[in-house]
């Protein structure tokens, strides 16, 4: 008899536990249906101008028209991209707010910052990687020397003339000069910027003496002819930009700083939403239109299987543990 109780009893929990689960998810279920109902903000870390920007612009419209629902593009820069993310972090969950999140937002600015905004491994909802690109070693146009052995040389015996510039403290084209200054042995004067866009018009008018920008910010000027690239910072050609020889076949053996961009939602953000804007991520690169637009900017198309929200979660946590790893023992520390 107590046995029975003891069952019945256990019942009832069951019953009213699974309810309850059931329940949970059929409103997810209902939400994610009912999702989107208005327009999303996408946040852009950085200034308009730069490579995040450009990336943004091309992935929105395509997620509009998967979507059904106008994507704006908001520009929040500072502290290397630290203020956009954060503020996408502390966002309500329900999806109307994301991030396109890079390698410096995402994995270099947890170490090189002593005290970061956030946790870029357990405070976001990973969504998908969007595009891979190369960094470029760009020299303003009548740089004495044409390649990277050239400006190697030249650096060297000009240290105290020279000024590198970036798209700002901490950001990833400011840490890939630092990591190259290390590697070749120099000490040059750096002139930080509010966005990727103004440091490369100071490079054009020859202010500067050279930076180490990305994809879609080096290669109109590349084309334009109105800078010279000497490097891609890289250990092998990027697709994108084949006739561009790289840092490790110029002689820096080796030398590989990659960048990503990809999207990600406030932790909390039910699973049901986050695999409908992943769904539409998904289609969206898959359109020619995008495909076209990524490429045209320097950036190297991401292929299936690197796209899904649990290879962007492992991933992260591995960018952030390898990028530890390098920027300790470069001594680059920011507070």
């Amino acid at each position: 008899m107590s046995r029975l109780r003891i069952w019945s009893a256990f019942s009832i929990v069951s019953v009213s536990v699974g309810g309850t689960i059931a329940i949970a998810l059929s409103a997810h279920s209902a939400l994610a249906q009912d999702w989107p109902t208005r327009p999303l903000t996408l946040v852009v870390p950085f200034s308009a101008g730069g490579s995040s920007d450009v990336i943004a612009r091309v992935v929105a419209e395509g997620l509009r028209g998967e979507l059904g629902q106008s994507v704006i593009v908001e520009n929040i820069g500072g502290a290397g991209g630290m203020l956009g993310a954060s503020r996408v972090a502390k966002a309500a969950p329900d999806g109307y707010q994301l991030v396109l999140g890079n390698v410096g937002t995402h994995a270099q600015n947890q170490s090189v910052y002593g005290k970061p905004l956030y946790d870029a491994a357990t405070d976001f909802a990973p969504v998908g990687l969007v595009a891979d690109q190369s960094l470029v070693l760009l020299a303003r146009k009548d740089f004495p020397a044409d390649n990277l052995q050239g400006f190697i040389a030249y650096a060297r015996a000009n240290q105290a003339k020279l000024q590198y510039g970036s798209s700002g403290v901490g950001g990833s084209n400011h840490l890939a000069c630092v990591l190259l200054n290390a590697a070749i042995g120099i000490d040059i004067a750096h002139v930080p910027y509010r966005g990727g866009g103004q440091a490369m018009q100071d490079l054009i008018a020859g202010r500067l003496d050279y930076q180490c920008p990305s994809g879609p910010v080096a290669l109109p000027q590349i084309e334009g002819k109105t800078v010279k690239a000497l490097a891609l910072l890289r250990k092998n050609r990027s697709p994108s930009m084949p006739g561009l020889a790289s840092a490790h076949e110029q002689g820096l053996t080796d030398f590989d700083i990659p960048t990503w961009y990809a999207l990600f939602l406030p932790k909390g953000t039910p699973p049901a939403i986050v695999q409908v804007l992943h769904k539409a991520t998904v289609a969206a690169l898959d359109m020619p239109s995008v495909q076209k637009g990524l490429i045209e900017v320097g950036s190297d198309l991401v292929p299936p299987e690197r796209r899904s929200p649990e290879y962007l979660g492992k991933f992260v946590a591995n960018e952030i543990d390898k990028w530890a790893k390098i920027i300790k023992a470069s001594g680059v520390q920011l507070n």
